[in-house]
């Protein structure tokens, strides 16, 4: 079963979402690993992910607030990283779906 030009594009697509959101995932678990172990906060690699997390997390920051406040931040990452992963790999499926098929007959 040969595949048309555009289920392609649609593959490749769904690809590179999943892809860019995996990353974007990773990043903000690692940032999280940094709070928990208490990186160097002025290290250029812990600012590089405290940039993706407060660019691409936004959205769990400061959603629990325990007394501890390493480990609130360290949820509230993991939170949004398995975020970014779960909806990347559904947008990914989504874009698979919205694929043509092919109509032609063996």
């Amino acid at each position: 079963m040969a595949r048309t030009g555009s289920t392609r594009i649609f593959a490749l697509l769904a690809t590179v979402v999943r892809v860019v959101a995996s990353v974007i995932g990773a990043l903000i678990i690692a940032h999280a690993v940094f709070v928990f172990f208490e990186a160097n906060p002025t290290n250029p690699l812990v600012e590089f992910t405290a940039g993706i997390r407060d660019s691409f997390g936004w959205f769990t920051k400061d959603l629990f607030q325990p007394d501890d406040a390493k480990i609130g931040e360290t949820i509230n990452d993991a939170l949004a990283a398995l975020i970014w992963v779960i909806a990347g790999n559904l947008l990914s499926k989504l874009i698979v779906r919205l694929a043509p098929t092919s109509s032609a007959k063996a």
